[in-house]
């Protein structure tokens, strides 16, 4: 009898150890793989482009500078050409060049712009912003500025970039005094940098 409840403590025993031991001593000798994609750049970029303007905005203000290196590098091997005709028609009657100003980039070997900037006066009285032959490096968030200066302090906004080559017209709105806004610029208006400016004269 005795021995009986030996054998059963010691099965006990072991049904309570060996599980222990098994548990414990098992991940020495059972490999589990795991293989995940590296984070995608060009999702990240993605990612940030399908933002609204806002967001975009937002999350570059929390952005490290290599995650905005990282956008802006994936911006610029993105181009994107516009070809737009001047503005005619009846309506509009004549042309004339009114200003006109040379692109440059900033010189910092990254952002960079070339092409020609005009203020052209349609037969009706508008003024339109043409872009000639522009070649600008591409970004997230590029607007047209007519600017005082080549800080985007004190600027109107003529709209989003709508391609960084090729020709392009943005209307100025009526009022607009060009001889205090004499400066086009391509700004990038997430990260506040400046891609290029025109000085028009």
């Amino acid at each position: 009898m005795r021995r009986k409840i030996k054998v059963l403590i010691l099965i006990v025993i072991a049904a309570i150890v060996i599980p222990s031991l098994i548990y414990t001593v098992s991940p020495l000798f059972i490999n589990t793989s795991i293989n995940e994609p590296a984070p995608s750049a060009s999702s990240e970029f993605q990612k940030f482009m399908n933002m609204t303007e806002e967001g975009r905005i937002q999350a570059a203000n929390n952005m490290t500078y290599q995650e905005k290196q990282m956008i802006l590098t994936m911006a610029a091997k993105a181009n994107n050409t516009a070809n737009e005709n001047m503005p005619g028609g009846t309506n509009q009657g004549a042309t004339r060049s009114m200003l006109v100003g040379t692109f440059v980039g900033t010189g910092d070997g990254f952002h960079n712009a070339d092409g020609v900037a005009k203020v052209i006066q349609l037969g009706d009285g508008t003024n339109i912003l043409r872009l000639e032959n522009l070649k600008a490096t591409n970004g997230p968030d590029l607007y047209v500025y007519l600017s005082t200066g080549k800080n985007a302090t004190d600027f109107i906004s003529l709209g989003r970039l709508k391609g960084n080559m090729g020709n392009q017209n943005y209307e100025i709105p009526r009022g607009t005094d060009l001889t205090k806004y004499d400066t086009a610029l391509i700004w990038c208006r997430a990260f506040s940098v400046l891609f290029g400016s025109a000085q028009l004269s």
